[in-house]
């Protein structure tokens, strides 16, 4: 899974990197997108983790036929959901973009990426639900090689799409949209095979059957994918905030996120892998393995991303230039990661542990520890220290309220699997 995880996370940086040598606005208006493409994606993820735990926990209760069924429901579901939310998006494109801090100049390019990417964006459901259904039943081989297989062809395809070769045309924006969109099609045929091939999940289970499946599923997903959506939304307001400072802040801020997404990589793999693995310990009373699973990943998680961010302060200034065509942009960039990458273990440990809740079946617990994250300490420090110390202040602020939340929620979380040691002091 790290394998595939990389990979598909590189892709996201190589997207930053091409749209970059198009110019600062081109980057800008790159960067506004995100926070809307990574809402529909967080819906998907949500789902994936309701998908994820409802199977996993019917594994370890030993009914796989019922897992099945769950599984078929889930996929299906998921795509509706997604094609409803992408119209939503299409039909209040401007307002929203023009809500999250963009300029009436960039909406024609913004709207150049969105729109390629909202008619292609349904292929993003058979991945992500699809490899929730094959790790929850403990295959985590065949998502790795979708995952791996759409970041290669996304890598080749972004320059010949962006830049134009021999009879292919220049596409600019579009064409790093387009070649996502096929990358993630591609995945979705691979995926659908697999289901077919290994018969994974049930097409054809009872009209009764489905309406339970999507009921236990709903009842762990639609909080799991609220909680998701609410990281994208807090982005939104913290795009709004740096807009404050100009397009050179937004565009750096942009390749930040990006870079963020590579730098946690291994968060999010033990986001993904973790909640099976506890969902079927619980169920079969294995409750020493979970307590056990959920403080070793925390106490490595920390300790690497500990060495990742030494790793970014010595190389900070590289990746300001590599990725700052504008002088401006190069530094803001290279501020940014001498400031945000120092929470990101505690960044960690909060995702971590709302992924062991949702694991666990208590999706509101972990809806309410990533609403006190995000709107009550992340984008209210971010903007408190903007009034103090400027830019500077913003980062200094977000990172501030990483490490806060991340007591908060090893606190919470071991009282809930070992109360006896809630008292101990925090890792």
């Amino acid at each position: 899974m790290l394998i595939a995880m990389l990979m598909m996370m590189t892709f996201n940086f190589v997207d930053a990197y091409f749209v970059s040598l198009l110019g600062t606005k081109e980057l800008a208006a790159f960067s506004f997108t995100f926070p809307v493409t990574f809402t529909v994606i967080s819906l998907m993820i949500g789902l994936g983790i309701g998908t994820s735990a409802t199977v996993a926990n019917s594994q370890g209760k030993g009914d796989s036929l019922l897992a099945k069924h769950q599984g078929g429901v889930a996929v299906a579901i998921s795509a509706i959901l997604v094609i409803l939310l992408c119209i939503l998006v299409y039909l209040l494109h401007d307002p929203i973009f023009l809500l999250i801090g963009a300029e009436e100049s960039t909406l024609p390019l913004i709207a150049n990426f969105m729109n390629t990417w909202l008619a292609g964006a349904v292929f993003v459901t058979f991945p992500m639900v699809g490899n929730a259904v094959l790790r929850a039943n403990g295959n985590t081989r065949i998502p790795s090689i979708v995952m791996a297989t759409s970041a290669a062809i996304n890598v080749v395809l972004d320059p010949l799409f962006i830049f134009g070769l021999g009879p292919i045309p220049a596409m600019g924006l579009q064409g790093a949209a387009l070649a996502t969109v096929i990358a993630y099609a591609v995945s979705s045929f691979i995926i659908l095979k697999m289901f077919n091939d290994m018969e994974a999940v049930s097409w054809t289970s009872s009209w009764k059957c489905r309406w339970q499946a999507t009921k236990t599923i709903f009842k762990i997903a639609l909080p799991a994918s609220g909680s998701n959506m609410l990281t994208p939304m807090a982005m939104a307001g913290m795009t709004a905030i740096v807009a404050q400072y100009g397009e050179a802040a937004v565009a750096a801020f942009g390749v930040g996120g990006r870079l963020e997404s590579l730098v946690t990589l291994v968060i999010l793999t033990l986001s993904m892998t973790l909640p099976p693995f506890i969902s079927q310990n619980f169920a079969a009373g294995r409750h020493d393995r979970v307590r056990s699973a959920y403080r070793g990943t925390i106490k490595f998680i920390i300790a690497f991303q500990a060495l990742v961010y030494l790793l970014l302060l010595l190389s900070a200034k590289l990746i300001g230039e590599a990725f700052g065509q504008d002088a401006e942009v190069a530094e803001i960039i290279t501020m940014l990661v001498m400031i945000l990458p120092i929470a990101y273990g505690a960044q960690g440990v909060v995702i971590l542990s709302n992924s062991s809740l949702n694991a666990l079946h208590k999706p509101m617990s972990a809806l309410g520890l990533n609403l006190v994250r995000l709107f009550l300490m992340y984008l209210p420090l971010a903007f408190i220290g903007g009034k103090i110390g400027g830019l500077n202040g913003v980062f200094i602020g977000a990172a501030i309220a990483n490490i806060g939340t991340a007591v908060i929620a090893w606190r919470f979380v071991t009282s809930q699997l070992c109360p006896e040691e809630v008292n101990e002091p925090s890792v």
